[in-house]
């Protein structure tokens, strides 16, 4: 766990603002301090929905996955690996792992949930382009790939992988430790803010991995609200930052509703504000930023992908069971109940949306001379 200065987040933050029209339809995640978790997901019962287009495979033409024979592949004969850059406990991971029960009951096999963690994501982003394109390796994907090469700290990209669909957004959030927020009677957003500029430097606010897509948030909202917090780091995600500021470790997090859920529930944490268009389902009393009159919107995005080089037809029946796992009744009910909001994209549709992410975001780091 480390400080950053404002200053330097702000630098990060300012590229990133740029992003907010992409960022409205996307937006990682969250993790927990554990290196390596696995979990297997059962497989069963049925699941409906189809997808709209497929995505292209390396080398082939745009159609070819969407027409390549599916049904008549030996697929699966074995569970597969499915990899998380992101520790146990966060919003990526429990995310991840509902869908891997709705995949499973139309694969027919289990998926098992292989937390590879480390390097602000870039670990387990890159055992997913190195694995076997043999379709028995997949994993997901989040909003710090399109980060990685303009920071410098890896080569890695979206065109790394084949795109099976997007899963998910979530909203960054302001969320405090309840007895801190009681004793300086912080009740609001607004009350949160005069009170950050009345002690500039002093707050401190969890996000997960340095620059990622939460730590970012803090930049953001300080640019945003003209504050000056401090950003505390935590290289394997969300989990600790949460768990922290319910323990009055730090005074807060900028997490997603869903990573800080269980603590607000139990009264240890108060959301002031979440960075939507729309108050969250899940959570009907805690109004957006926007209500509360700053124009803040910032997400996070999360999908599925395969290595390249996959048999367009394994690649088809991935396509296909992410189709149908994203209607599935119990992952559809998962999603409401942990606050995550389904914001499906098929192969195509995530291909398209992931290029022109990591354009915007490099052209705003350029712009910026990041």
């Amino acid at each position: 766990m480390k400080a950053k200065s404002a200053k330097k987040l702000l630098s990060v933050a300012l590229a990133m603002t740029m992003l907010a029209g992409v960022l409205s339809g996307c937006g990682s995640d969250g993790g927990d301090a554990k290196d390596d978790a696995k979990t297997e997901a059962p497989a069963d019962e049925p699941a409906d929905d189809a997808a709209d287009k497929a995505d292209e495979p390396a080398d082939e033409p745009a159609d070819d996955a969407a027409d390549a024979p599916a049904d008549d592949i030996a697929y699966p004969e074995k569970g597969i690996s499915v990899i998380c850059p992101w520790g146990a406990g966060g919003g990526t991971d429990a995310c991840l792992r509902a869908f891997c029960e709705a995949m499973g009951k139309d694969l027919g096999v289990a998926l098992t949930v292989d937390n590879q963690t480390g390097g602000g994501g870039i670990l387990g982003h890159q055992a997913i382009a190195d694995a076997e394109p043999d379709g028995y390796t997949i994993g997901m994907i989040t909003f710090e790939l399109a980060t990685y090469k303009k920071l410098g700290t890896s080569e890695l990209t979206w065109e790394d992988y084949d795109p099976l669909c997007r899963v998910n957004t979530d909203a960054a959030t302001v969320t405090v430790n309840k007895e801190w927020a009681d004793a300086n009677s912080i009740t609001d957003l607004a009350s949160y803010i005069e009170y950050c500029k009345a002690h500039p430097g002093e707050v401190q606010m969890g996000g997960s991995s340095n620059a990622s897509v939460w730590h970012i948030a803090g930049g953001y909202l300080m640019q945003e609200t003209g504050i000056d917090i401090q950003m505390i780091t935590y290289e394997e995600g969300a989990a600790t930052a949460v768990q922290n500021a319910a323990s009055g470790f730090i005074q807060g997090v900028t997490v997603s509703l869903a990573e800080a859920r269980s603590f607000i529930e139990s009264g240890h944490l108060v959301c002031l504000g979440v960075m939507d268009e729309e108050r969250n389902e899940s959570f009907p009393d805690v109004p957006t930023c926007k209500e509360e009159g700053y124009d803040i919107t910032y997400f996070t995005q999360r999908g599925m992908a395969i290595p390249k080089d996959v048999d367009p037809a394994i690649k088809a029946k991935l396509e296909a069971a992410c189709a149908k796992a994203i209607e599935d009744p119990d992952f559809v009910e998962f999603m409401k109940n942990n606050g995550q909001a389904i914001s499906y994209l098929d192969a195509a549709g995530y291909t398209e949306f992931l290029q022109q992410s990591a354009e915007d975001v490099a052209n705003a780091m350029d712009a910026l001379g990041l």
